[in-house]
């Protein structure tokens, strides 16, 4: 069998999958603590709307004329 510090080409790719992982854990904890710290938003600001309101009652014209 080979000896393991032979195979410098196993060691780089090792090496290199290693760096790609701590990459991508690194990346996540940053994400993550940065939306902690944001505060949240709202998707659609709340703004005051009116609501026209007209009461009918069933003896009312206006009602005899819908039906």
């Amino acid at each position: 069998m080979s000896d393991w510090t032979s195979l410098w080409y196993v060691w780089l790719i090792l090496l290199m999958v290693f760096l790609l992982l701590l990459c991508g854990v690194s990346a996540s904890c940053i994400k993550l603590c940065c939306r902690k710290k944001r505060p949240p938003v709202e998707s659609f600001p709340r703004h005051p709307c009116d609501l026209p309101v007209m009461g009918i009652d069933s003896d009312s014209t206006a009602h005899s004329t819908v039906t």
